[in-house]
């Protein structure tokens, strides 16, 4: 969907096709018409957007096949969808029985993690409509905290000034320009928009920028406002909003948090949980540990890693951050400029909720309908041409 915002540039809103298992492009075409089409149609909208993720055998193919690609364009097309993003944070197994801390690998400072990024901005390039003339490309936020060290560090940054160089390189011969943005995550070397600034300042404002998870920023128990000017005053631009919602237990200490908290403790992905104290934020890398007395429970809320349905309310007594998602995007949005156009909703954990949906395009339309009300409200109009 797209939304005009007063300033006269348009703001793209989508949805991302983590939460669909397929590794081959046979099975990401058919997540279009088993899903993404039938979302539009709930929606009532004649155009959608899909963020998709292509694994690296799905970009690989892309890359070196212009007839897959193009047919790859055709059955968005076809199917009323347009792709201006891709999460190129995954680099493959994202459905895995068990994918944990594998989500990291490789890291920035392996060769393999700047190729298949490129690889993605080679394909989006060509997947973007033909009146939009820049993309987005999200990717992890360098690495996971441990192991890494100087040497990786000095890697890392050969790594993103040979990414700048291609992208420039790219615009050059297509005409389009792809901005890659740095995902800051609990755990990894940046995850808070201070160690954004640290690690990622004085890259290329035009080709590199940050990827704000809006579930991350509040685990992190980050103030979106600060948050923002802090990103603003170091050149770091917001290239793609992942809408998305954490889970909180304001008590954590009580029973039925904790029952509500350990039907949350799944055993694939991560669930990285955070709580305050003495004015630290402190935590944990995976919620069965806070469970187990890792993390304090009586100094305040915990918040997880648990990206959940932005339009509803988890098991009680537990709730959502959707107040912390509503204020970034007035942050970004509600202002008199826009300071960012490409917003994801990234709800990657349907499948792993303790009652999985038996109507997921149902759920996911849901939460796109939430998502525009919100842009709506922020004086953004949808454009329905």
């Amino acid at each position: 969907m797209r939304f005009q915002h007063p300033d006269g540039s348009t703001v793209h809103l989508g949805y991302c096709s983590n939460v669909h298992q397929a590794e081959d492009l046979q099975g990401v075409i058919a997540q279009l018409a088993e899903y993404a089409e039938p979302v539009r149609e709930r929606l009532g909208a004649d155009r959608l957007g899909i963020g998709l993720w292509l694994a690296r055998p799905v970009v690989t193919e892309l890359a070196e096949d212009e007839a897959a690609l193009a047919r790859l364009k055709g059955e968005l097309r076809a199917r009323g969808l347009e792709t201006v993003t891709l999460n190129a944070f995954p680099y493959a197994g994202f459905h895995r029985e068990v994918v944990k801390k594998d989500v990291y690998e490789p890291d920035w400072a392996d060769e393999a993690r700047l190729q298949y990024t490129l690889d993605c901005a080679l394909v989006l390039a060509a997947l973007l409509p033909d009146d939009v003339a820049h993309g987005s490309v999200s990717t992890l936020p360098l690495a996971w905290r441990t192991p890494w060290h100087r040497a990786c560090s000095e890697e890392a940054r050969h790594a993103l000034d040979r990414l700048t160089t291609g992208l420039a390189a790219l615009e050059s011969w297509t005409g389009r320009r792809i901005r890659v943005g740095f995902e800051p995550e609990p755990g990894c070397v940046v995850e808070t928009t201070t160690q954004a600034v640290r690690e990622l300042g004085g890259l290329d404002p035009d080709r590199l920028g940050i990827c704000l998870d809006a579930c991350h920023l509040a685990v992190q128990f980050e103030n979106p406002a600060e948050a923002l000017r802090r990103l603003g005053e170091a050149g770091l631009p917001v290239v793609k909003l992942q809408a998305s919602c954490a889970v909180e237990a304001a008590r954590p200490a009580d029973p039925a948090a904790r029952a509500a908290l350990q039907r949350l403790a799944e055993p694939r992905f991560l669930h990285q949980t955070r709580t305050v104290t003495d004015g630290d934020v402190v935590g944990v890398d995976d919620l069965p540990q806070a469970l187990d007395g890792d993390l304090p429970d009586d100094t305040g809320p915990w918040r997880v890693h648990f990206h959940a349905p932005l339009h509803t309310e988890p098991e009680p007594p537990l709730r959502t951050t959707a107040d912390q998602l509503e204020q970034v995007l007035d942050g970004l949005l509600g202002g008199p400029a826009a300071h960012c156009d490409h917003i994801e909703v990234e709800t990657y954990t349907w499948s792993v909720l303790p009652e999985p949906p038996t109507d997921l395009p149902g759920g996911i339309a849901a939460e796109l309908a939430w998502a525009r009300d919100r842009l709506t409200g922020l004086g953004l109009k949808e454009d329905l041409s």
